[in-house]
């Protein structure tokens, strides 16, 4: 059933920014590691769909290096460099290397602010809310709310709820848009939010969901669930 929503939840990496490829690039270079920052960008959108996978297998115990490794397998790195992942994980846990907004992003948010009240949900690292004010969209947001901060990582939805209660509102007037079905639909979903899965390669045809291929389609899709019966 259709519904008023007054609510717009948002996931931050892959939905809002991107990693800085070129300094990753610039980060395995400096480790005598040839690699575009192009191929690293189409790795880890690869990476991003494999993970989707019930079949596959990290290559790393440590998240960060898993992370970094499975990016450098799909590039097609042979000899992956340790030392630039190191350099990497220092500069993300004191800046936050997801810091590339994603075009469009800022228009999207103008749009959707004038609309609905806006709320960050994210798995991160403590860091997102500082570099959010730092890349310029913080302003559009009235709470972020960072899973290192609460000890709470999607898909549970008691994360979500972190927001619901902290804007004041229900779950039924809320969305949320994130980039990765099994973390952020299903977590949405499980907290009782209507979940948009944003797919701009057109890969998640499969998925029982809204989906958009950009930030910029998301209040069409809102005001067609509305005017739904």
């Amino acid at each position: 059933m259709g519904g008023k929503i007054s609510t717009l939840l948002l996931d931050v990496g892959g939905t809002l920014v991107m990693p800085n490829f070129e300094r990753m690039a610039g980060e395995y270079a400096a480790d005598g590691v040839a690699v575009s920052a192009r191929a690293l960008e189409r790795a880890e959108a690869e990476v991003r769909l494999a993970i989707e996978r019930p079949d596959f297998v990290r290559s790393h115990a440590d998240p960060w290096l898993a992370f970094m490794h499975d990016i450098a397998r799909f590039a097609g790195v042979s000899a992956p460099p340790r030392a630039a992942f190191e350099r990497l994980r220092v500069y993300h846990d004191t800046t936050n290397l997801w810091e590339h907004v994603i075009e469009g992003t800022e228009a999207a948010l103008r749009t959707l602010a004038a609309r609905y009240r806006l709320g960050v949900v994210s798995n991160a690292n403590g860091t997102v809310r500082k570099k959010l004010e730092r890349v310029g969209l913080g302003h559009f947001f009235e709470t972020v709310v960072d899973s290192a901060e609460e000890g709470i990582e999607k898909p549970d939805p008691r994360l979500f709820r972190v927001a619901l209660e902290r804007l004041g509102v229900r779950a039924e007037e809320t969305a949320y848009v994130g980039d990765i079905f099994k973390v952020d639909v299903v977590g949405a979903r499980a907290a009782g939010i209507l979940p948009i899965l944003i797919d701009p390669r057109g890969v998640h045809l499969d998925k029982a969901c809204h989906r958009v291929a950009t930030l910029a389609e998301v209040t069409a899709l809102l005001a067609a669930h509305r005017s739904l019966p």
